[in-house]
């Protein structure tokens, strides 16, 4: 699958790091007991990647779920969970993994980002 295919109206796109950002497995099987929880359908629903503006470092990482994707969203789907981006946010997570990390400190999601150039203690924060 190395082009793009239309589901629905949306562009998917195959989930390979050429192609634009990867979930490692980890992170796949959090994202879906957190879709039970919140009781969002795997075949309409996934999880939604975003950079807004602000935080210490200029940039922030936004994640959560939504019930579809919009228009001009980039789909990614690894295994039955989806992700999506919009376009605006893929510039910024294009070669990005989405990484989950357990330890007796904290547990959460990564960013592991190569567009990143700087980011804070927190994590959540980057300038590209």
């Amino acid at each position: 699958m190395d082009q793009a295919v239309k589901e629905e109206g949306f562009k998917t796109l195959p989930a390979s790091p050429a192609k634009g950002l990867q979930v490692t497995e980890k992170a796949i099987g959090r994202i879906r007991t957190a879709m039970v929880k919140e009781g969002i359908s795997p075949e309409q629903g996934g999880l939604r990647l975003g950079v807004q503006g602000g935080g210490c470092s200029g940039l922030s990482y936004n994640i959560r779920f939504d019930t579809q994707p919009r228009e001009r969203d980039r789909v990614f789907v690894f295994d039955d969970v989806r992700v999506f981006v919009d376009p605006k946010s893929f510039i910024y997570l294009h070669g990005m993994i989405l990484d989950y990390q357990e330890t007796l400190i904290q547990q959460g999601f990564v960013f592991v980002n190569p567009n990143s150039t700087k980011s804070c203690g927190c994590g959540s924060s980057f300038s590209a």
